[in-house]
């Protein structure tokens, strides 16, 4: 066994040269084997990359749009160019398969393209006499030092949805990334400096809750974005607020696929697949509940039955299908599920437990699993797996699944699968979720778009990239100005009218 690589904070630019009082194991999931040791910052080590990024941002906010937008567009070749290698740093921490790492690094690339054109995003408005010889405009403006809490399951994707615009809006960054799998986003940042982004514009501190708590209430960061569960995003969001901070914490997700009688079934048991088993269920925009009105789920769970047969799973450098979960607490925790639902009455109909793995060592493995009859009141059903458990729910009309997905605290994710139009465009202005897809399983939006749900899965006002991006990391301005002759109007106590 090799000895573990240390792993630390990128600040300023450069690798911290301190010596940390505690560490961190990483581990490649799929052999098991410890590969790297994590520095975790401490709470007077955040506070001083704070205060770094904060005398930064000083400069960074009246740098011009032109200079701004000039980073961006070599940032986003940089990270074209390197698209491969950070892909296989996130299969060695993560253990998603290789094409699933390369599919998120280009995600997050689409929101480095749209942060391109700040210049035209920041654009305000300018209104000429507004009243006699008085003119008015907006402007948006930095906030200063934005905080990112990153999760495990997308270590480039997720930072890329808010550090991008976050820069191009003219903030500082402090980046702290999940302990599980850290190496991505200190490939990421590395590229940053290499496109010309003054030292201290972004920085990445890894760590754990002291870290983030530190974060949560410095003074001087004005801004948080978390994605993450929804009890730390319940208390990132209160944390936050309470220390007058703007927060935007994107929660957990139980998504909901709804199969209707007329659909496509081939499509439907290729798409329940895909949603479902992709990045091993480690997603928050993964399928979970197949919710199928009858009489078609006995077909449509016999298709899919056939596919996950032909699926293979091990080490995602090796052309498999499906990799391993991230640490062997959660394949444990995902394995219990298993048991939980078969012990409530649900039927287990492809146990993923055991299996031949394609994989070295003692990796952390559970294969694509099927539970049936799964109803609402089962841990399986009401819990957020994140794993690969796929659970079928069977209804009898859809109205009788639209209040099941309704009825739900999550509201991230969900789909339809029909071919009847109007069954279509009444399911997307009822459903009470944040991002549906019609005969799409996994609707992310784009860039340009913005990323969000609803009820428990997200906690403040704002989604994330898009527009909505673009707003949460700016503030409004409104100036109203008036330049007269020599004469004036005289004094008037009253409260100013237009005319």
């Amino acid at each position: 066994m090799s000895t573990p690589t240390r792993i630390t904070h990128l600040v300023a630019g450069s690798p911290w040269e301190g010596t940390a009082e505690r560490t961190s194991e990483v581990y490649d999931p799929a052999t098991g084997e410890v590969t790297g040791a994590l520095d975790l910052a401490s709470a007077d080590l955040v506070g001083e990359v704070v205060e770094g990024a904060h005398a930064a941002w000083l400069e960074w906010r009246d740098t011009s749009l032109t200079r701004r937008a000039q980073v961006l567009f070599r940032f986003r070749e940089l990270l074209n160019e390197d698209k491969e290698r950070i892909a296989a740093l996130i299969t060695a921490e993560h253990g998603k398969v290789l094409s699933d790492a390369l599919g998120e690094v280009v995600r997050g690339l689409e929101v480095a393209e749209y942060a391109c054109g700040i210049p035209n995003l920041l654009r305000g408005g300018f209104s000429e006499n507004a009243s006699t010889a008085v003119d008015v405009y907006s402007m948006r403006q930095p906030l200063g030092v934005a905080a990112i809490i990153s999760p495990f399951n997308f270590p480039a994707m997720v930072p890329l949805w808010f550090v991008p615009i976050a820069i191009a809006c003219g903030n500082a960054v402090v980046l702290k990334p999940s302990e599980k799998d850290p190496s991505a986003a200190n490939a990421v940042a590395e590229l940053w400096q290499r496109a010309g982004l003054p030292d201290g514009v972004m920085n990445v501190v890894h760590g754990d809750k002291e870290a983030v708590d530190a974060l949560l209430t410095h003074d001087k960061v004005r801004s948080v974005s978390f994605v993450g569960s929804t009890p730390i995003a319940r208390y990132v969001y209160e944390t936050g607020t309470a220390a007058g901070k703007r927060v935007q914490a994107l929660g957990g997700a139980k998504n909901h696929m709804l199969v209707l009688p007329d659909a496509d079934l081939d499509l439907a048991a290729d798409a329940a697949i895909n949603a479902g088993f992709g990045s091993a269920g480690e997603r928050c925009m993964a399928i979970s509940a197949l919710v199928v009105v009858e009489p078609v789920a006995d077909e449509l769970v016999s298709k899919i039955v056939d596919r996950m047969g032909k699926l293979r799973t091990g080490d995602g450098r090796r052309g498999c299908d499906m990799g391993p979960l991230v640490t062997a607490a959660h394949r444990d925790k995902v394995a219990s599920y298993v048991d939980a639902g078969a012990q409530a009455g649900a039927k287990v109909v492809v146990d993923g437990r055991d299996g031949d793995f394609d994989a070295d060592g003692d990796g952390f493995f559970v294969a694509p699993t099927l539970i049936d009859e799964v109803r609402p009141g089962m841990s399986v059903y009401d819990d957020e797996i994140f794993g690969p458990v796929l659970s079928v729910v069977r209804v009898a009309s859809y109205d009788e699944g639209l209040e099941l997905i309704n009825a739900n605290p999550y509201g991230n994710g969900t789909a339809i699968f029909t071919n009847d139009g109007g069954a279509a465009r009444r399911f997307q202005h009822e459903v009470e979720v944040g991002m549906v897809g019609i005969n799409v399983p996994i609707p992310v939006p784009v860039s340009y778009y913005s990323f969000g749900g609803w009820k428990n899965s997200l906690f403040g006002d704002t989604h994330a990239h898009g527009m909505e991006g673009v707003h949460f990391f700016t503030r409004g301005k409104v100036v109203t100005q008036r330049w007269l002759d020599p004469s004036h109007g005289g004094i008037n106590l009253g409260f100013p009218q237009t005319d």
